[in-house]
């Protein structure tokens, strides 16, 4: 079988239709917290204990991606569960959580997305779709390089600007990884740059919500995986704004692995991701 010269992103956004849809239908048939904690005995590639809803939104995934090889597409994958896999190249590397905010899945709370990002080399800057879609709300995220962000089909505006109280403050921000232990040691600088707080327990359409301006900016307090941040910092790029891992070399080059490399912060401006870069790295 010869091989594609490539998948447009338009070939994305409808695999990633095709398994939310699945997904979806799995999820309905298990609505209460009695089904969602059910947990399969093992652990993950990413370090954390397999819920079954989980795996099943994994072997959907997976599901959509074999039909995609079995047309001659070849990639590779890494993935929440299941750790990385190859389908027969190196590139384009396929970046999947299956259902991220798997605690607020389990517990019947928003938000819990899929989330699933293609990438053209080894880092952050190199993801060239990113797709998200938050089950708690319907809300589909999309965007691809170069292209726009997209929430349920319409363009997100990449003018949009954050808001700040009249002393200054970031009015309101978005925190992750919001452990008791690391809130505790981000306090000071917390309490200096914000107004008020939202955790809202999910990276990916926490992020997204930077994208859209509902949350003026973001900061997880802690080093996350890229499959929880892949497909959704490109969605708040190409939404206007910006993105820094701050532990890294550069702001874009976490990574695509399952290691938690650095945190993320986001912002829809330079000076405020710098004043949370500060934030992540002196505390």
């Amino acid at each position: 079988m010869s091989e594609p010269a490539g998948i447009s992103p338009a070939d994305w956004l409808a695999l990633c239709r095709a398994a939310t849809t699945r997904i979806a239908a799995m999820l309905a048939a298990k609505t209460s917290t009695t089904e969602r904690a059910l947990e399969t005995g093992t652990t993950g590639g990413g370090g954390d204990r397999t819920l079954v809803i989980d795996a099943g939104a994994e072997a959907i995934v997976f599901d959509e991606l074999e039909r995609l090889s079995a047309r001659g597409v070849r990639f590779r994958t890494v993935s929440e569960e299941r750790g990385e896999a190859s389908f027969g190249a190196r590139e384009p590397v396929v970046v999947i959580d299956p259902i991220d905010g798997s605690l607020n899945a389990k517990r019947g709370l928003s938000p819990y997305a899929l989330s699933l990002a293609v990438a053209t080399g080894e880092t952050m800057a190199d993801v060239s779709f990113g797709y998200v879609y938050d089950f708690g709300n319907g809300e589909e995220w999309w965007a691809a390089r170069g292209q726009g962000a997209y929430l349920n089909d319409m363009r997100l505006d990449p003018g949009l600007q954050e808001r700040r109280t009249t002393d200054g403050r970031i009015e309101l921000l978005g925190i992750e990884s919001a452990d008791p232990r690391w809130l505790i040691d981000a306090l000071a600088g917390l309490v200096s740059c914000a107004h008020r707080l939202r955790a809202l327990g999910a990276i990916a359409p926490a992020l997204c919500q930077v994208a859209a301006a509902r949350l003026d900016a973001l900061v997880s307090l802690r080093a996350c995986r890229s499959v929880d941040a892949a497909a959704a910092q490109l969605i708040v790029r190409e939404a206007g704004g910006l993105i820094s891992f701050p532990a890294c070399a550069a702001p874009l080059a976490a990574p695509l692995d399952l290691v938690a490399h650095s945190p993320v912060v986001a912002a829809r401006n330079a000076k405020t991701l710098a004043e949370l870069e500060l934030l992540c790295l002196h505390r």
